[in-house]
């Protein structure tokens, strides 16, 4: 077949998709559809693989698809109808972030303009290690220690903190509009709070961002 006329077929895998308030960041409170991703470029998602990952305390499950919303979309617009679905605010405010797992190995053009069609602000939780595509309206960056960072701008950087190799002065000087630590949780959550605190109080650029929606009981 002649590829300058072969028409390509993106499959976009996602693990999942629900109605939540956002937890964490910036946009805390905001009601949100979250699409999370299958895959991720730092870390496989399997228990067996942490400890040699890239990432070792990633705390979200991103590994198959098909649970809850989740599965095989062969186009934009289908995925985008799952999207729609869950949504309960009518046609204002919508927003819908796009997480997984690591979205920008998936999210496209084609992607974003569907979304923007239903009237969703599009947001996206990346690692930054993966270009942008366009139509993108809110991007929030999370560096892991041991990464090439291509993302260096954006609305808004958060750390989890405290990581070896990521600290904070390491990405100031990077044109973001909100720098913000975010405790790492697991067995040292307590201390790694006071060590967030503990810095934000004494380097004001950065705001603490906590896990609102595990103290609530919520996705």
């Amino acid at each position: 077949m002649d590829g300058s006329v072969a028409a390509s077929v993106r499959v976009y895998a996602v693990h999942e998709i629900f109605l939540t308030l956002q937890g964490e960041g910036a946009q805390a409170g905001h009601a949100a559809v979250f699409c999370r991703f299958a895959g991720c470029n730092l870390w496989s998602g399997r228990e067996a693989d942490r400890a040699t990952a890239v990432c070792r305390f990633c705390d979200t499950a991103f590994v198959g698809m098909g649970g809850d919303g989740g599965g095989r979309f062969a186009s934009a617009e289908a995925l985008v109808d799952a999207v729609e679905a869950p949504w309960q605010g009518g046609a204002a405010d919508r927003l819908v972030v796009l997480t997984g797992g690591e979205p920008l190995l998936q999210v496209d053009a084609a992607l974003t303009g569907a979304l923007h069609a239903r009237g969703f602000r599009v947001a996206v939780e990346t690692n930054g290690t993966q270009e942008r595509p366009p139509g993108l309206d809110w991007v929030c960056v999370s560096p892991k220690a041991g990464t090439d960072l291509v993302l260096r701008e954006g609305d808004e950087l958060k750390l989890v903190y405290p990581q070896e190799g990521a600290e904070p002065a390491h990405f100031e000087k990077l044109e973001f509009r909100h720098f913000l630590l975010q405790p790492m949780d697991g067995p040292d959550l307590a201390a790694n709070t006071q060590a967030a605190i503990a810095y934000c109080l004494a380097h004001p650029r950065w705001r603490l961002s906590v896990q609102t929606h595990k103290m609530l009981g919520l996705r």
